[in-house]
């Protein structure tokens, strides 16, 4: 611990060390740059004398603060989860991080983590702090396991695996905005240091107007093609550091994770806080027939994911293995009709059963949300025109290819508005809800997890007989929308998967 808090503290604290470094050079004592180096990592190596963590009976305390002192308590039939994360510097010392959840959103300062514990604390701590839960309950263990693992940590990681990380996954990777996302902020920095100053003074810029067109459009191509090769070499480096070695384990009343290259993640879930699942299909992976699987939970993380990017067949398989234990036994198919209805919920029929659509107005109404910014392009340049300016004349068909890829994105956004109600005869009802174009998500919410309805309209929804059906739920992003449904169908819907919903009798 002597050696983490001064090293995060300095990682913490680069940018002003550098500035520091900086002034120390330039002002021909390079020895002032070393005082800030070493008061920071006096801070970190306070930290240590300050920090103590103390189990009892009843609660949980954390206290730490060099100044200001602060004790974090947290009554111990409160925790909900206890998890598990380790950087590289953190393996190396045979060191971990373990993160106390109690099921409810904290800030960044309010979370309870206890830094830097022995792993072999960890095993037996966790078993500990979540005995209150039955998660830890004795269960059938492989007395075949190598001796340094303890009964704790494989009664962990026993239960039947329903997802695995697979190295070909990585070419999904480039398909999402995550390498743009790692790039972005680094040429922004590179930016604000002089990066452009040097660019624009280099002597390949200052000879631009001696080259021809050609040249000029082959180094454009060439600063694209590079920039696209180190948006998609970040996504996949940063797709291999956050998933490798991914396992996803279910026992029957617990789900748990590992993942993770340089900084492993151990993350357990209770499977009774279980309210459905999001398939998320952004436009790439859609095209590639690929998608991400996160779970709807309560008192977790909104966008909780289980699944990376990974092939489609692989999301509904985990899918299918996580509700297995939840739909109750399968019906006998002597018995059972063969309707669609009367067969249990895989996580298949999740994914891709038919959604009824929208209608119409709803089609009407996305292509006209798409022809404003055509509208406001084309008065713009009309009005750029009549005031005296002169537009090279192929720069009209800007609005009309602008028009035309507006028009594509409204069909997909229709296409992509849907609703579904699958009642299940083995276990509950379940409401599937579908939007967007770009981002699309695939929400399959369970009826028992639903506590509330609002049905809303707008002014211009009730112009055109739509509104916007609300399921309120204490899981995941807490309401999940049946967006531009007709208001005839709304009651409808509700008393559907809510029989009674309505108040009715």
């Amino acid at each position: 611990m002597l050696l983490v808090y001064p090293v995060n503290e300095i990682m913490k604290y680069i940018p002003v060390l550098l500035g520091s470094i900086i002034v120390g050079t330039t002002s021909g004592n390079p020895l002032w740059s070393l005082v800030p180096v070493a008061l920071v990592a006096a801070f970190g190596i306070a930290r240590w004398f300050t920090t103590s963590y103390r189990i009892d009976a009843d609660h949980v305390q954390l206290r730490s603060g060099i100044v200001a002192r602060r004790t974090l308590s947290v009554p111990r039939p409160r925790i909900r989860s206890v998890d598990v994360e380790a950087d590289l510097l953190h393996r190396v010392l045979g060191l971990a991080v373990l993160a106390i959840g109690t099921g409810k959103q904290t800030d960044k300062g309010e979370e309870f983590k206890l830094d830097a514990l022995d792993t072999s604390q960890i095993p037996a701590l966790r078993a500990e702090l979540l005995s209150h839960t039955g998660q830890y309950v004795p269960a059938p263990v492989d007395e075949a396991a190598p001796p340094h693992v303890s009964r704790p940590d494989a009664l962990a990681e026993s239960g039947v695996e329903i997802g695995h990380w697979r190295a070909g996954w990585v070419r999904y990777a480039p398909l999402s905005l995550t390498g743009l996302a790692v790039v972005a902020p680094i040429a922004g920095l590179g930016a604000q240091y002089g990066a452009i100053d040097v660019l624009s003074k280099s002597a390949v810029v200052q000879h631009l107007d001696d080259d021809t067109a050609a040249i000029v459009a082959i180094t454009v191509a060439g600063l694209t093609i590079l920039t696209l090769a180190l948006v998609n070499l970040a996504a996949c480096a940063q797709y291999l550091a956050t998933w490798f070695g991914l396992r996803v384990l279910d026992n029957g009343s617990t789900l748990h994770l590992r993942h993770g290259l340089f900084t492993t993640r151990q993350i357990t879930l209770d499977l009774a806080r279980f309210r459905g699942a999001t398939l998320n299909e952004p436009l790439l992976l859609r095209a590639a027939r690929a998608a991400q699987l996160e779970m709807i939970m309560t008192g977790e993380n909104p966008r909780q994911k289980i699944l990376p990017q990974a092939p489609r067949v692989a999301v509904e398989r985990t899918l299918d293995e996580l509700l297995h234990s939840r739909r109750g036994p399968h019906a006998d198919p002597s018995t059972t009709p063969s309707s669609a209805a009367a067969q249990p919920i895989t996580g298949s029929a999740l994914g891709t059963v038919d959604l009824r659509e929208h209608g119409p107005a709803a089609r009407r109404r996305r292509y006209t949300r798409a022809a404003w910014p055509v509208g406001i392009v084309v008065v713009a340049m009309a009005a750029f025109a009549l005031a005296g300016g002169d537009p090279p004349p192929w720069t009209w068909t800007f609005p009309v290819v602008f028009a035309v890829v507006m028009a594509l994105i409204a069909e997909d956004r229709y296409r992509g508005l849907g609703h579904r109600v699958l009642p299940g005869t083995t276990g509950p009802t379940w409401l599937i809800t579908r939007r967007g174009s770009l981002d699309r998500n695939r929400d399959c919410l369970e009826a028992p997890g639903i506590i509330g309805w609002t049905v809303r309209q707008t002014f211009w929804q009730r112009r055109a007989g739509l509104a916007t059906v609300v399921a309120a739920t204490a899981a995941g992003k807490k309401s999940y929308l049946v967006v531009d449904i007709p208001i005839d169908q709304a009651a409808a819907l509700i008393e559907e998967v809510t029989p009674g919903g309505l108040g009715r009798r």
